[in-house]
């Protein structure tokens, strides 16, 4: 046996030629709050990583939108501010939740006016490289859920 053919019967043996990040993630109740005119629009989903080791999120995409970013919203000393932040670590057996007052996907300049209902793709990308594709639901600019 050559040693390549060695090396890969190992990884398959132990489980890990496969195995990507996005593999533990499951995403519930994704939504985005859709404002009027062209005004940035944000979006809010719960993550769970069902995984072992923590998993890193680096960023956010999506083809409706010419930007999405990771933005963070909170408030200090009274003033209420908000972040672009480069990655959000998602602990083992844990659910993180972006939502309003908090982690959100700030996204900008619409490609076409969305309507309420609409579905929205956003890929996130995560640390090891691998991507979780997550639909969006459009909401109206006054709904606090993804189902209120």
């Amino acid at each position: 046996m050559t040693k390549t053919f060695i090396a890969l019967l190992l990884l398959c043996a132990t489980g890990t030629a496969f195995a990507n990040d996005a593999a533990s993630l499951r995403a519930s109740g994704a939504w985005i709050r859709v404002m009027p005119a062209n005004l940035p629009a944000g979006g809010y989903v719960t993550l769970e990583n069902t995984g072992d080791t923590p998993v890193t999120l680096t960023t956010a995409s999506t083809t409706a939108f010419g930007h999405a970013m990771i933005h963070r919203s909170s408030t200090d000393g009274g003033m209420g501010r908000m972040e672009m932040v480069h990655s959000v670590t998602l602990p083992p057996h844990a659910s993180t939740a972006f939502a309003p007052g908090g982690y959100h996907v700030m996204l900008t300049d619409a490609v076409k006016p969305l309507a309420v209902g609409d579905k929205v793709p956003v890929t996130f990308t995560l640390g090891d490289g691998s991507t979780l594709p997550v639909d969006f639901i459009a909401r109206p600019a006054n709904a606090t859920g993804p189902t209120d």
